[in-house]
Parts: C-alpha cells; sequence; structure tokens
C-alpha cells in the first residue's frame, strides 16, 4: 500500500512513512493511491471474531509490508486488552432500530482511545525498527490530548507537546492532561480556540527547518493511521447488525471530521453503510455545507460538547479530494482559497456526491440537554453531550429513512459533569482508576497564541530530554 498527498507535491510513502510523517510536507493529507475493495465474503469472514483480530485484519491491507501481520496481530491484542469492557466497543439498542456504540471503554474514556493507544505502539515498534527519535505536536479539543498523552507517555522514542485552548475544555478533560507527570510530555495551554491551536501545529509542520530538526510527527486525524486505526469499530458495528447482507447508518458527532471519515472509508471499501449523519453542535459548518453547500466559516462559539467547537475540520480536504475525482490541484487551490477567505466554493457536482451519501444534522445546547435528559428518562442511558447529539441525529434519520442507525457514543459522560448535571441534576461519578484526578497536581504552561513562543517551548522540551 502506497500513500499520496491530497495536494500532490509531497514524497509517495508507505504505511511507515506516512505514520512517522503525520502531515505530508506540501501541506496536504496523505490517503491511500488505491483503495482496498473488500467483497461480500471477506466482511462475513470476519463475524465473530474478537475485536482486537479485527482490527488487525482489516488493517492489514492499509499496513502492507511495513509491519509483519504477525507483528501487527500482537500490537492489537495487547492495546485491547486493557479496555473495560470484554467486547471493546460494544452496541446497546436504545430504540427501534437505533443504538449507541460506546466507544468510551479504554484509558481516558473517550473513542480517541479505540485508534491512540494501537497508535503508540506502533509508533514504538518502527522507531525501534529504525532507531529514531521523533517529536510528537498535537492540537485538541480535548479528548486527542489525553489519549496521546497516555499512548505516548515514557515511550523512549518519544516526545509529545500537546496545545489545547486554554478555558474550552472540559475540566476533566484539561486534567486528564495536565496530571501526567512523565517526562516526556508538555502540556500548553493557548490563549485561543482548538482552530487556532491546530493552525499552530500545521504552521510547525510548514516550518522545514523546524520539522526536520526536531523530527516532527502527529497523532492528530492528519496523521492517516489514525483514520485507519478508526475504521474497524464501524466494521464491527455493522457485522453485529447483519452486514454485509443488510444495510446500516452511522450518526457521528463530528468536530475534526475524522471519525467520520473513518465511517466513510469503510463504505468505500465495500461495507453496505447507506448514510452518514454528521452530527454537529451549534459550530456546524459541515451541517451547513451539507444542506445548502455553504461552506463559510463562523467565530468559533463554545458550547457544551467543546470537541465539537470547531470551524476548520481538516480530514475534510480529505473528502474533498475524493469529491474532486482526487485531483491534487482543484484540491489545493479550494482549500488554500478557504483559508484565505474564509469560504470555499464546492461544484454542485462534487456536492451533490456529497449529500448522497452524507447529511448533516445539528443542536444547540438547549436541544443538547433536552435530549441528555430524554434519554435518562426514557431509556435509562446517561449519555455525554456530543453522544446526545450523535443520538438525535440517529432518532432523525431512522425516522425519515427506516434504516437500523448505530450513533457513536464518544465519550463517557463523567468527562462532562456540568453538562450532566445541568441536565438530570447529579454528577456521573469518575470510574475508579480516575476518582482521584481531582485531587491531583497539574503541569502546563500558558502560552500566547503566538508560533515563535509556541516552538521555542517545544525545543525546551526536546532539547531539556535530550540532556
Amino acid at each position: 500500500m502506497r500513500y499520496i498527498s491530497t495536494r500532490g507535491q509531497a514524497p509517495v510513502r508507505d504505511f511507515a512513512g506516512v505514520l512517522l510523517a503525520g502531515l505530508a510536507e506540501d501541506g496536504g493529507l496523505y490517503v491511500p493511491e488505491t483503495w482496498p475493495e473488500w467483497s461480500h465474503a471477506d466482511w462475513r469472514a470476519l463475524r465473530g471474531v474478537h475485536y482486537a483480530e479485527l482490527v488487525a485484519r482489516v488493517l492489514q491491507p492499509f499496513v502492507g509490508a511495513s509491519i509483519p501481520f504477525a507483528v501487527l496481530q500482537k500490537l492489537c491484542h495487547e492495546t485491547y486488552a486493557g479496555f473495560g469492557h470484554p467486547a471493546v466497543a460494544p452496541l446497546v439498542q436504545l430504540d427501534t432500530g437505533i443504538w449507541a456504540q460506546e466507544l468510551f471503554h479504554g484509558p481516558t474514556l473517550a473513542f480517541k482511545d479505540m485508534a491512540l493507544q494501537l497508535i503508540g505502539r506502533l509508533f514504538d515498534h518502527v522507531l525501534t525498527q529504525t532507531g529514531q527519535r521523533i517529536t510528537i505536536v498535537a492540537a485538541t479539543s480535548g479528548d486527542t490530548g489525553s489519549a496521546a498523552i497516555e499512548a505516548c507517555a515514557d515511550r523512549a522514542c518519544i516526545d509529545i507537546v500537546v496545545l489545547h485552548p486554554e478555558g474550552r475544555t472540559s475540566e476533566v478533560q484539561r486534567r486528564q492532561m495536565t496530571t501526567v507527570t512523565a517526562r516526556n510530555v508538555c502540556n500548553l495551554a493557548v490563549a485561543g480556540t482548538f482552530d487556532d491551536c491546530q493552525d499552530l501545529v500545521k504552521a510547525m509542520f510548514a516550518d522545514a527547518p523546524f520539522r526536520a530538526e526536531l523530527r516532527l510527527s502527529a497523532v492528530n486525524s492528519i496523521n492517516w493511521a489514525r483514520i485507519a486505526a478508526q475504521i474497524p469499530y464501524y466494521v464491527a458495528g455493522a457485522l453485529a447488525l447483519g452486514a454485509p447482507d443488510n444495510e446500516v447508518a452511522f450518526a457521528v458527532p463530528t468536530g475534526n471530521f475524522g471519525n467520520v471519515l473513518a465511517a466513510w472509508s469503510a463504505r468505500r471499501m465495500g461495507l453496505p453503510i447507506t448514510r452518514l449523519v454528521v452530527a454537529s453542535n451549534r459550530n456546524d459548518i459541515v451541517a451547513r455545507f451539507l444542506a445548502a453547500n455553504d461552506m463559510t466559516m463562523r467565530a468559533v462559539e463554545p458550547s457544551l460538547s467543546p470537541s465539537m467547537d470547531i470551524q476548520v475540520s481538516s480530514n475534510f480536504e480529505r473528502l474533498l479530494f475524493e469529491l474532486l475525482d482526487r485531483d491534487p490541484a482543484a484540491t489545493r487551490h479550494a482549500m488554500e482559497d478557504f483559508r484565505a477567505t474564509g469560504h470555499m466554493a464546492v461544484s454542485d457536482i462534487a456536492w451533490k456526491r456529497a449529500t448522497g451519501v452524507l447529511h448533516g444534522f445539528s443542536l444547540d445546547d438547549a436541544g443538547t440537554t433536552a435530549e441528555i435528559r430524554r434519554l435518562y428518562a426514557e431509556c435509562d442511558y446517561l449519555a455525554d453531550p456530543h453522544t446526545a447529539i450523535g443520538i438525535a441525529a440517529a432518532r432523525a434519520l431512522a425516522c425519515s429513512h427506516g434504516v437500523p442507525t448505530i450513533a457513536m457514543a464518544t465519550a463517557h459522560p463523567a468527562k462532562f459533569p456540568d453538562a450532566i448535571e445541568q441536565a438530570v441534576g447529579f454528577r456521573p461519578p469518575l470510574p475508579p482508576r480516575l476518582a482521584d484526578l481531582y485531587d491531583r497536581s497539574e503541569h502546563f504552561t500558558r502560552v500566547p497564541r503566538d508560533l515563535a513562543a509556541i516552538q521555542a517551548c517545544v525545543r525546551a522540551t526536546v532539547l531539556r530530554n535530550a540532556a
């Protein structure tokens, strides 16, 4: 398997090369040069397979010869053995034709664990084999940071620096990042939004001398390995509802578009996914695009679902590349215009291709609170704000299309106790392993929204650990 950039001006790489590179040198995102396409028999062969084994088999065509399959199997089984549910990503039925797939049974209680706990092991393997050391820089809207730190803390070949928007994550999300004491971890609280953090990370990658000096890599969903490692749970959910013989739909709470892109990728491989609902909060740029071909940036507004407080969804570029018949020049032009003007002009042909599969849905804070309350009263199910929006989207789709629909439950409700208390009157307890989280000391550095200041922090971290 070889990988190409969506902007067409970066080296072609294998899986190991893409894993270590993260963002392509031309500012684009890596995608498979060709898509693996599975038959119904291939999908049926995965029925009844343990989740860890399913992950190894689904990833194998993307990994290719970069990692021997026996090693990949071992890494997958080691990763998911530590999750808190034997099914790893269990389905919970909420109503006729509506399920929640719980993706929060990993160590940091969010769906990011599903990929990142494996990615940490993949990094370790490849770096050990090649004798390299890397510096991971990551922007987070809340959950990626803690999952990435959990995956990379104390690994000998990795330094990790995480940028989070100060005051724009939940306290639990922040503390899961800032209470880690590993020497190779650095947390930066940026005076800005997640989009600002993401732009700063991309700017560091675009600074070629800095990127080479510190051997930068990424664990955000700009790294293709993240997307690939998220495909398997869509496969598991669809198989549980009778795929490939039955069609299924998914409703996906969406911020940076990586999670729903993984579902789109599973469909591109041949899994019979008939609809994908992109579920947003008040920061509804993708929903507006799908409804009326209006991809126009607005100011980011804080909400009860902070992981979706995003206007620039990086992974949309990968979808755009496919919608534009994999034309790198057209993709590059569209993305550059978007950043320059705040508006993306998408042809009617490309837009109609998107809306043939993808549907938009958005819910404000009042609607989110009402949905959390309804789920608890009617289903005895406690959903975090992001999951509640996804379930509301699933209900809307099921009513209009009648297709069995799975809403992705992306975080444990205890990660957002203020929102839960507002909806149902009590604060859900953290699991025992995190029960003392509020008593732990925090370690982070406040920084301005300034590239030079942040680069200085990254360099200081690396030099300190090299000493």
